[in-house]
């Protein structure tokens, strides 16, 4: 019975440690154009800072931030700047188990009909149905 306990024990250890390692870094790509950022080029949004291609493209996000919202917070959460609180698609607790890779950022759901949803859809209206809202990501402190 005591193996049993401690293999089980060292199975959860095991698996909490690999869940709260580090992701790779994602490197961020400007949330207008797709073309890797340049770190001069950038705008304050939603409390964090999104770096852009060119002054160009921040340009056109201040001209209409709204196009570019999905995009822009998933390059703060992919950057560190904000991180998943919950379900993006309900608000609700992530349940283990639910966890997809959406535009280079790993995003767990509430169940699996949320996940379901998004891993059905095309790569981009899956960084639109998980990062538009803002449901489910706050910023990191």
């Amino acid at each position: 019975m005591k193996t049993f306990v401690s293999v089980t024990t060292g199975f959860a250890l095991l698996a909490a440690v690999a869940f709260a390692a580090p992701a790779t870094k994602v490197e961020p790509m400007c949330p207008v154009s797709g073309h890797a950022c340049d770190p001069d080029a950038t705008a304050d949004f939603e409390g964090g800072k999104v770096c852009f291609c060119c002054e160009k493209c921040v340009k056109a996000f201040a001209a209409d931030s709204a196009k570019f919202t999905a995009k822009a917070r998933q390059q703060l959460v992919a950057t560190g700047q904000m991180v998943q609180k919950g379900c993006p698609m309900s608000g609700g607790p992530v349940k283990s188990g639910t966890q997809i890779d959406v535009g280079g950022v790993p995003v767990g759901f509430c169940c699996n009909n949320c996940k379901g949803k998004v891993s059905k859809a095309a790569a981009d209206e899956q960084v639109n149905l998980v990062f538009g809202s803002g449901k489910g990501f706050a910023l990191a402190k």
